[in-house]
């Protein structure tokens, strides 16, 4: 058994997948079996003495390397860039991202071939080379590597091996392309293209017959080209630099070939701490909106939509169906006996600039494990007209966890509107319209199970957004969807007061679960 070892010392690794442009800010991970032989080739042509080491030797590891295909343990990362405008002709400039693997340095990259045996020279070599070695992919990529003794082996590699399954965990990638389990539907991984050399005894009878069939027939440029770039053997064919290969318009390496590995889910994206509490206390998610404009707090109904719509397309992506999307995320098929007891998407405007930056996800009967599962992919939400705004999870748990940061979770027994309250339910003739709207509010406490006692309903003409009143007209106050009775179409502003302090969120009225009737405490 063959394996090496990368730390990256800098804390990064930067490459780019074969095929993709710089611009698209994407990174290959792990490193591809390509990038790392035509590494240790660098490294022996700079750094070696050929007279101690020759080429033939050389040559012999390619070989063994390229026989079969590695297993990967990979250490926490995080996909991540810079991005910087870049001088052009005549005082332009252009913009250049920098994508890279941001990584521990302490932590050890580690590339496993089980059926490798390398001999003593070769082992000199190996090593040799590892040690010379400085950086792996972009010149940014400080590296240093070694080769691993069998008790050295990461935990997961040792079980893979053991097992006669197939078997994943959350550092282990493996050559596969079955995402998605047959047997029982479990999503295991997320596909990823490498490329890796070609085994020698395959890259020399495809390139014979290649020779014989095709570069016989060509004549000129167009055969010199060919020519140089498939050697004959395999080593020669690594060293080959991509502008010639593109000259000689091959699209991929005559000597590479692309292999689908199966790795962890989201292993380039950030781990988010979970807290150690009971599921059923895990009520709260908060998201930080991040945009250009970033949208009023006038639309926050609209945007409560929009974020419902993409907590369920994500769902719908993230657990395969739309018959798996959690109800309580959809607030469908809870029976009778549900009390709101589902999600509200409560649109918040922390910074008091009357925009909406921060977004409160709040389900009071608790937030199941695939709905975290889901909350934790959402990335992006998308509005009408192209708009577009990213999504930032900034934790998951209880509400009070999130009270140092937002109004909406606190205590109080003042609570007065940050969006129109709309009745839902019509007004009678009699009594007057603000008895009646207290017994509405009184009616909506009970069903929440609100054990303090509502002691009176005050309307006000206005509220201050931003320093500017606001009036009930000044905001959006109709739901997105179609044939929805709606009892009240102008709304109004309250001012609540209770016998005893009450915890929020404090979300009530029609369309309470999308932004309107939301309270803060005063």
């Amino acid at each position: 058994m063959l394996a090496i070892g990368f730390r990256f010392l800098a804390g990064r690794y930067h490459a780019n997948p074969w095929g993709r442009h710089v611009n698209e800010a994407d990174v290959e991970w792990p490193p591809a079996p390509w990038r790392v032989c035509r590494a240790l080739i660098s490294t022996w042509y700079h750094k070696l003495d050929h007279h101690q080491f020759p080429y033939d030797r050389l040559e012999s590891l390619i070989d063994e390397l390229g026989e079969t295909l590695p297993l990967y343990h990979l250490p926490a990362a995080v996909h991540t860039h810079s991005r910087h405008y870049m001088p052009q002709w005549k005082g332009n400039t252009s913009l250049v991202f920098d994508a890279f693997a941001r990584i521990n340095a302490d932590d050890e990259l580690v590339m496993v071939w089980p059926q490798r045996l390398l001999n003593s020279d070769q082992c000199r070599l190996l090593d040799e080379l590892l040690h010379c070695m400085g950086y792996l992919g972009r010149a940014e990529s400080w590296v240093e590597a070694r080769r691993l003794a069998d008790d050295e082996m990461p935990a997961d590699i040792i079980k893979a091996l053991d097992s006669e399954e197939k078997i994943m965990s959350e550092s282990l990638c493996r050559p596969g392309e079955d995402a998605v389990d047959r047997d029982t539907g479990e999503v295991r991984g997320e596909v990823v293209r490498l490329l890796a050399p070609s085994p020698t005894t395959a890259y020399r009878q495809w390139r014979d017959d290649f020779v014989s069939n095709k570069i016989a027939g060509q004549r000129g440029k167009k055969k010199k080209l060919l020519q140089l770039t498939t050697p004959e053997h395999l080593t020669q064919a690594l060293c080959l630099d991509t502008s010639e290969l593109q000259q000689a318009g091959w699209s991929q390496p005559p000597a590479g070939r692309f292999v689908e590995y199966l790795r962890p889910l989201d292993c380039l994206r950030p781990k988010l701490g979970q807290p150690k509490v009971r599921r059923s206390v895990v009520t709260t998610a908060r998201f930080m909106l991040i945009g250009k404009p970033l949208p009023r707090i006038e639309d926050a109904i609209r945007i409560g939509e929009y974020f419902r719509t993409a907590a369920m397309s994500k769902a719908k992506y993230v657990l395969q169906g739309a018959d798996n999307i959690p109800p309580v995320l959809s607030g469908h098929d809870l029976g009778a006996a549900n009390r709101h007891g589902h999600a509200f998407y409560l649109p918040e405007d922390a910074a008091a600039d009357g925009c909406i930056d921060h977004i409160l996800l709040h389900a009071p009967d608790g937030l199941s494990r695939e709905a975290q599962h889901v909350l934790s992919r959402l990335t992006l939400l998308r509005g009408r007209q192209g708009m577009e705004w990213q999504v930032v999870l900034e934790g998951i748990g209880k509400a009070t966890d999130f009270s140092a940061d937002s109004l909406y979770t606190k205590e109080s027994t003042v609570w007065q509107s940050a969006t129109p309250y709309l009745r839902p339910w019509h007004l009678k003739k009699n009594p007057s319209e603000l008895e009646q709207l207290t017994a509405f509010i009184r009616k909506e406490c009970r069903l929440r199970e609100l054990a303090q006692e509502l002691e009176s309903v005050e309307r006000l003409p206005a509220i201050t957004v931003h320093g500017k009143a606001r009036r009930v007209t000044h905001f959006h106050r109709f739901r997105n969807k179609r044939g929805i009775t709606q009892p009240d179409t102008q709304g109004y502003f309250l001012r609540l007061r209770f016998s005893q302090p009450v915890k929020g969120p404090l979300a009530l009225g029609f369309a309470c679960h999308y932004g309107l009737g939301m309270f803060r405490p005063v």
